[in-house]
């Protein structure tokens, strides 16, 4: 059976697909009309199906222990859970990569059209990984940073600060948004400027402590940020630090640029919460808000984009009534899609060019 391998999206690099004679010829082909031909071992079961959050395709009965169907779950990288006989199984011979707080399933079906994201013909940069200690949670924390191919340490750098959703970590915009990629084939086009971005782990947690929701603001203006501007070769000032994020991190990205306009030019909300999306009743970030000759001097861009079919729309409608009683514009955009990597890399492909020019 052909089977896709996604380089630099899944856990694994090496396309190797298990031994078919001792496993079976088991795995999944993304076909010509974008659906997805699935065939999967599972010996003594009574029902296996793709579950894509609710939503059940169940596959059917084949030869011996395997189970096989074609199923459509839409363009671009979309999670899964495989169920069988009502159990969440994570599936070996399926790409796996890590979000919902676990590691998941998926397929990344390609969009056509939207080939911004290829690894061919332009120069790569690189992501390293970096480890930093945290005054604010007590213990060590990680960071990916992308520098261009062209990075030069003689020259500094403006900066992004670039942050996952509720679920994930520090390598969802590397691996599922393809961050990397697109910055390389939109600055090898000569579209956007040169940035180093960096990427953390949003999900802050003190030592032994519970996650609080509020602690990921204070560690990056307390501890990445000097740690970033200690390490690498960047520009300090604000109009060359930038801030934004996909959903968790949207608001996390309007908490930190709305609390310190004194730090960041530039904001970006993808799938963007102004408020916090479990109704918080104190927001005062939002106090900027209401004087809009300070707002104007403070951004050269605000950023607001989501998917026409994302589950939390009726909240960024919420948002929109609220702007609009306040004397400041913001830029919001929409793109095809719901609450997914398909949309938050659209939106990552149209923010970068509008940064630090």
């Amino acid at each position: 059976m052909k089977q896709q391998w996604p380089l630099d999206t899944a856990v694994s690099f090496d396309p190797y697909f298990g031994e078919p004679d001792r496993d079976g010829d088991q795995g999944y082909e993304i076909r010509d009309d974008g659906t997805v031909f699935f065939r999967i071992k599972a010996p003594n079961a009574r029902e296996v199906a793709i579950d894509q959050f609710g939503t059940l395709f169940p596959l059917a009965k084949a030869d011996g222990e395997m189970w096989e169907g074609c199923v459509d779950l839409g363009r671009g990288f979309k999670y899964f859970f495989l169920k069988i006989d009502g159990a969440d199984v994570l599936n070996p011979y399926l790409p796996i990569g890590y979000g919902c707080c676990r590691p998941m399933n998926f397929v990344d079906v390609p969009v056509p059209g939207e080939d911004w994201d290829g690894l061919e013909d332009v120069p790569h940069g690189a992501v390293t990984r970096q480890y930093y200690f945290s005054t604010v949670t007590g213990k060590h924390e990680i960071c990916l940073v992308y520098t261009p191919a062209s990075f030069d340490p003689s020259k500094r750098y403006p900066v992004l600060y670039l942050q996952h959703g509720y679920g994930e970590n520090e390598t969802g915009w590397v691996y599922q948004g393809h961050v990397g990629r697109i910055a390389d084939r939109l600055l090898h086009a000569g579209e956007m400027a040169e940035m180093i971005i960096v990427m953390a782990n949003g999900m802050a947690k003190r030592d032994r402590g519970e996650r609080e929701f509020e602690l990921f603001p204070n560690m990056l203006l307390t501890d990445l940020v000097p740690f970033i501007e200690a390490r690498y070769p960047v520009l300090t000032d604000k109009w060359h630090r930038a801030m934004a994020g996909l959903s968790m991190g949207s608001y996390q990205t309007s908490r930190t640029t709305l609390s310190h306009p004194e730090l960041f030019g530039y904001a970006g909300l993808f799938s963007g919460f102004l408020r916090a999306p479990w109704r918080a009743d104190d927001e005062p970030h939002l106090k900027l808000l209401d004087d809009g000759a300070q707002f104007a001097d403070s951004f050269k861009v605000f950023y607001r984009a989501m998917g026409t079919e994302d589950q939390f729309f009726d909240r960024f409608e919420e948002d929109d009534a609220l702007l609009a009683t306040k004397p400041v514009n913001m830029l919001r955009r929409t793109f095809p899609g719901g609450h997914d990597w398909s949309v938050w890399r659209r939106c990552i492909h149209d923010f970068l060019p509008m940064l630090f020019k």
